[in-house]
């Protein structure tokens, strides 16, 4: 917005420079007037009068009025049927129209018989006839511009009944004889509906109403938004959670390689482990893959065989390096411990490896957001270079 706001007014302020000798161009029929805003400079006076004059729109030729009657009058035709087929057979309502969309015309309308149509174009069915009521509609067109220029548009339409389905005359007959009995019977304080109609036994039962219906629609709705907002957070916390295993996964083969290398068993570094972890809980927070060690080492105080925890323990992880660690300190156990130490600083090595590459992956996303703002920059700094230079050549 403030690179657009600096480059219209450096326009505005180069159109000021430059002297009008090509006119000012009008509106189009129909747009109406506009305002236009001038500094008029008188010669050998120096000083600029600032001059507001009201432009009004292109108007008509006299050949132009005429076409344009003409061509109103066709389009009228078409725009009154209001979805009837055509004139010759007009069933429902038609559409007096009092004016033509992009077309500057007045339009009034008369008819010959007011007692079967009115002038918003609405029939009264009642006064209709079976062969058909012809009725002369003469349409006076008025040019908005110059009120003398009129023409005037004649039609005829044949108004016919409307032709019910067999639905909806049955239900219009019903309608009708509900009708005619609830005023017969408006002195009671009780209304007794007909138990028969045209001759035959009729029942009345309430209509559902659909307020329920639309309470248990909105119900599934917000339910399924739930579940859909459940889900993803779900997927979040997860995503979360990988990740943060995946940080603290080469401290703890680090550690674990060190307590080895310095004599301890597995058992005894994975417990060392844990205990450093739950000393320095306050400072470091809840970290995911500490919490499961402390579960791993339950579940060998409860009885569950060494090997088993450590399995356990990598796939509650649900990270292919713990899975790929928890296999090893079990495949290991089953076949001594010779090699262990090894192998643990070569995972750590690569640990630390895929680390790095992850922290360099995200240091390449974010410097693709950052490319936005860097390319807004340097459009402002190209406004703040072109445009004192455009200004000056305007000057020149």
């Amino acid at each position: 917005m403030l690179v657009g706001g600096v480059i219209l007014l450096a326009a505005d302020y180069a159109g000021t420079r430059q002297a009008v000798t090509d006119g000012v161009r009008r509106n189009s029929y129909g747009e109406g007037a506009r305002r236009e805003a001038f500094d008029v400079e008188v010669e050998d006076s120096g000083e600029r009068v600032p001059v507001e004059v009201e432009v009004g729109e292109q108007k008509y030729t006299a050949d132009e009025i005429q076409e344009m009657f003409d061509r109103v009058g066709r389009k009228l035709d078409k725009q009154i049927l209001n979805g009837n087929e055509s004139l010759d057979r007009v069933e429902t309502d038609l559409d007096l129209v009092t004016g033509i969309p992009d077309e500057p015309v007045d339009i009034a309308w008369e008819l010959d018989r007011y007692d079967v149509m009115n002038i918003q174009g609405e029939i009264t069915e009642e006064t209709l006839e079976e062969e058909g009521t012809l009725v002369t509609l003469s349409a006076l067109l008025t040019y908005r511009e110059d009120e003398t220029r009129q023409a005037r548009h004649q039609c005829t339409v044949c108004l016919y009944p409307r032709t019910l389905k067999p639905g909806e005359a049955r239900e219009q007959k019903i309608r009708e004889e509900l009708t005619e009995a609830e005023a017969k019977d408006r002195e009671e304080k009780i209304w007794h509906l007909p138990r028969t109609i045209g001759g035959k036994a009729v029942s009345y039962y309430r209509q559902m109403d659909s307020r329920g219906a639309v309470l248990i629609g909105m119900a599934l709705i917000t339910g399924i938004l739930l579940l859909a907002q459940k889900k993803q957070k779900e997927m979040q916390e997860e995503t979360q959670r990988s990740r943060q295993l995946l940080r603290d996964y080469p401290e703890i083969v680090g550690k674990l390689t060190l307590y080895l290398g310095a004599g301890m068993t597995v058992k005894r570094a994975f417990r060392k482990v844990v205990e450093d972890y739950e000393r320095q809980k306050e400072t470091t927070g809840v970290r995911c893959a500490y919490e499961e060690m402390q579960k791993t080492l339950r579940e060998m105080e409860s009885g569950h065989t060494e090997a088993e925890s450590y399995e356990n323990f990598g796939r509650r992880c649900k990270v292919q390096a713990y899975l790929r660690f928890g296999a090893l300190l079990s495949q290991n156990l089953r076949k001594g411990t010779r090699g262990l130490t090894q192998l643990l600083k070569m995972e750590s090595i690569q640990a630390f490896e895929d680390r790095k590459a992850r922290a360099r992956r995200l240091g390449e996303e974010a410097g693709t957001k950052l490319l936005l703002p860097m390319f807004l920059m340097l459009a402002v700094v190209l406004v703040i270079v072109i445009v004192p230079a455009f200004l000056s050549m305007q000057i020149l």
